[in-house]
């Protein structure tokens, strides 16, 4: 069953949060200049200052409303999900999966250009029936009683396409998150799932890197990450405890959410006003917020854990749907040789972009779009 849903948070939910704002103690926090050491505070008091007195929540309800927002159950987990109607005869159904910390509203500004391309100088034939759910333990959706990986949350994904709206087929698209359950969608449920297109790859071959190159890859990629393992450490073994705080400091949770999306983007001189709105950057705070689900959504991070973490399964055998990489230059790793990606998909399209990073919804949507048509025109004949 599916039912309509509209958006409509109460005043009082709303009044809770900007009060916190408000009350939070900055002069107890140390002042340190840039970004290096985490979220800078100077940034952080601008744009709180900006919550309390320019920022218009009801106008981005109104925004996320003008779509079809829709609740259905899978597996007992209620799953929020925005859906969208190609222009053309046939629309391909395609799947967008958003990741941490972001949430559907990442998407919010792709929907039309997929689903409607003639709007924006495209043809009718190119559309796409857009799906854009949030996760489960993310946003409006609700949550399992206990952390689940992503391996799981694919199942959940393509029951939901597949019994819930009735596709037979349809493609996959995401970054973060969003990949990883792609792969597991092209790996586990080829019958259905007939293209994956990813911007990021977090999934590692079980039995590693062999060549020089990749080994020399690998090694960087360890050295890279080191200064980005507290907060996927702390998420994927003691999620809970970092919730007790969150839950209760909006400030708080923004600057955990913002120091992601500055050092994960393609930003120059530290601007990051100039690649995200401040409305935009605080609605997918907001979503976190007012749906209490900050620690729900971590949970992702110890249900992969559990699942075996970054490695295919030890009798791994090769994604064969067709497979598209959109190469963003700012994406938070570094892309592997095509050596070691060939190893694990059916590599059909590898696009190097000139800028954007790893939210490129938001980055570089008209790059995005174009790429995920692309694939789909290259594929459409063989589906």
């Amino acid at each position: 069953m599916i039912k309509p849903f509209k958006l409509r948070v109460p005043n009082n939910t709303l009044n809770n949060i900007y009060n916190k704002v408000k009350k939070y103690p900055w002069t107890n926090i140390q002042n340190m200049n840039g970004w290096e050491h985490g979220t800078n505070l100077k940034y952080l008091k601008e744009i709180s200052k900006y919550w309390l007195t320019e920022f218009n929540w009801r106008k981005q309800e109104k925004k996320i409303n003008k779509f079809s927002n829709n609740l259905t159950k899978v597996d007992g987990i209620s799953i929020h999900f925005i859906k969208e109607n190609g222009s053309g005869i046939n629309p391909m159904p395609l799947l967008i999966l958003h990741g941490w910390p972001g949430s559907f509203v990442e998407f919010l500004n792709i929907i039309e250009k997929l689903a409607h391309p003639e709007k924006f100088g495209g043809k009718k034939e190119d559309s796409f029936d857009v799906i854009v759910p949030s996760l489960p333990g993310f946003g409006f959706s609700g949550s399992s009683n206990k952390p689940i990986g992503p391996r799981k949350i694919a199942k959940i994904m393509n029951k939901f396409m597949t019994k819930n709206l009735g596709y037979k087929k349809y493609l996959s698209q995401g970054g973060d998150w969003g990949a990883t359950i792609s792969n597991w969608l092209g790996y586990d449920y080829s019958k259905s799932c007939k293209g994956i297109h990813i911007n990021f790859l977090s999934m590692r071959h079980p039995r590693g890197a062999k060549t020089k190159q990749e080994k020399n890859w690998e090694t960087r990629f360890e050295k890279q990450q080191i200064l980005q393992e507290g907060y996927r450490t702390q998420q994927a073994t003691k999620p809970q405890s970092l919730s007790y705080a969150m839950i209760d400091s909006p400030v708080g949770t923004a600057a955990w959410i913002l120091e992601k999306f500055f050092s994960w983007s393609d930003i120059k001189n530290n601007k990051i006003d100039k690649v995200f709105s401040k409305d935009t950057l605080l609605t997918n705070i907001m979503v976190y917020l007012i749906t209490n689900t900050f620690n729900t959504a971590s949970w992702i991070y110890f249900g992969r854990r559990e699942e075996g973490g970054r490695l295919f399964p030890k009798n791994f055998k090769k994604i064969k749907v067709p497979t598209a990489i959109a190469e963003f230059p700012k994406e938070m790793s570094e892309w592997p040789p095509k050596s070691y990606v060939k190893k694990i998909f059916n590599l059909q399209s590898w696009t190097k972009m000139r800028r954007g990073g790893h939210f490129p919804a938001l980055e570089q949507p008209d790059l995005l779009v174009n790429d995920i048509r692309r694939f789909a025109k290259k594929i459409s004949k063989t589906l």
